[in-house]
């Protein structure tokens, strides 16, 4: 694969060269439905021939069935997975025998569109605390609709979630049912931290995500209960929202903490092209559209000025520039497990319209492109996460009556 992205200082890490996937994309990934299609360019001339991989990936089929699964998280031991449906149904998967079962009590969604049942996290003491938190989008009073977020207490001997209660709405409301953004994650510091999209605004000139009085285009964080932390960031501005982290966000529909640093990390959608991977540190503005590498859909027309060339905003970690093929990405994890050991610390990242998973090494923020995984299979991959049980690498693949898949090791010893 060619390279051109150039990397920046973020959050004190220094970042330096990143490469960039060089496939073809129809068009862009779910920015506007319907669903777009991708074709692969099997060249991968920026892969690290240099790190061989003692472990080769095989694939399996852990369940059967799903409908646009979209977030995926492990109950603590590991056999048990939750997965999300666009379609407003949350099953619990278990790994070893793949049986499903779905869980009453969700709360009713908006499936229209990007929207839907989206992400789920455990609370970070389960099962002390039963906790299972839910984004999705859903109407509002006003016929239009916003991404939520609720939770309740999950009840696995009878398959429910009782006393489910809504947290916290994003503002405003509007009628696209697009870019809902919607990831989940707690912190370090046992926050939780929820990504809300520019629900698709077209005004570059005055755009909604550099408005920080609203919610749009941002990441808030929030208390397990939905309550604002008195230490936010912005607490102490009156412009701009005390719920508010970081803004000057498109669209995040990946994000994920470091498992040695505690450091945040996300993966956005650019618009044509322009897809970034950002440490994300809190207080800044992330620059969408003033600084964006991706240029307006159907064009080589620039939106905003490229974001090495703005000092008051944070420079990505990675990013695909106008021209570049893309890579709209899904979710995000680092790997941890004993099945690939020489993949330890590597970045991994579902793309959708690239149909792969993109694998990286991270080092103090650098960013250098390996080997892709599943390249050759032609599934739009929308999350990825590690259990803790078998060091597995489990997959949602984005599509109507699909399997969930994972990644073990087949080398024979």
């Amino acid at each position: 694969m060619g390279r051109n992205g150039l990397i920046g200082l973020v959050a004190a890490l220094v970042l330096v060269i990143a490469g960039v996937g060089a496939f073809i994309v129809l068009r862009d990934d779910n920015d506007e439905p319907p669903s777009d299609e991708a074709t692969n360019n099997d060249s991968n001339d920026s892969a690290d021939d240099s790190e061989p991989s003692d472990h080769d990936p095989v694939i399996e089929t852990v369940a059967e069935g799903f409908d646009q699964p979209w977030g995926l998280e492990f109950l603590p031991e590991g056999d048990q997975l939750l997965v999300t449906e666009l379609v407003g149904t949350l099953a619990i998967v278990d790994i070893d025998s793949g049986d499903v079962r779905r869980i009453d009590g969700v709360p009713d969604v908006s499936a229209e569109g990007q929207g839907g049942l989206l992400d789920v996290a455990i609370d970070p003491d389960f099962p002390d605390s039963s906790w299972v938190y839910l984004t999705y989008s859903a109407a509002t009073d006003d016929g239009n609709t916003s991404t939520h977020l609720a939770r309740g207490q999950l009840d696995l001997d009878q398959a429910t979630l009782r006393d489910v209660e809504e947290l916290y709405v994003a503002e405003p409301a509007t009628q696209a049912p697009v870019h809902y953004g919607s990831k989940i994650v707690f912190g370090v510091d046992g926050n939780l931290y929820m990504t809300i999209g520019d629900r698709g605004d077209k005004n570059f000139a005055d755009h909604v995500s550099q408005d920080p009085s609203n919610t749009l285009g941002t990441t808030v964080r929030l208390r397990p209960d939905g309550s604002i932390p008195e230490d936010n960031p912005f607490i102490d501005d009156g412009d701009i929202a005390d719920e508010i982290y970081t803004y000057g966000h498109r669209n995040v529909q990946g994000m994920t903490v470091h498992p040695l640093t505690g450091v945040m990390w996300q993966s956005e959608h650019g618009e044509e092209d322009g897809d970034e991977i950002n440490i994300v540190e809190g207080g800044h503005n992330y620059g969408w559209p003033i600084a964006h590498s991706g240029c307006e859909y159907g064009t080589d027309t620039p939106i905003g000025d490229h974001p090495l060339d703005r000092d008051e905003f944070p420079n990505p970690a990675f990013f695909w520039e106008c021209g570049s093929g893309g890579f709209p990405p899904g979710g995000l994890t680092f790997y941890e497990g004993d099945q690939f050991p020489a993949w330890e610390g590597n970045l991994l990242v579902g793309g959708l319209a690239s149909e792969q998973v993109a694998r990286f090494i991270e080092e103090d923020g650098e960013l250098i492109e390996t080997e892709p995984l599943l390249a050759d299979e032609g599934w739009r991959i929308r999350d990825i996460v590690v259990s803790p049980h078998d060091g597995a690498i489990y997959v949602a693949i984005d599509d109507d009556d699909v399997p969930l898949i994972r990644l073990v090791d087949g080398t024979e010893d």
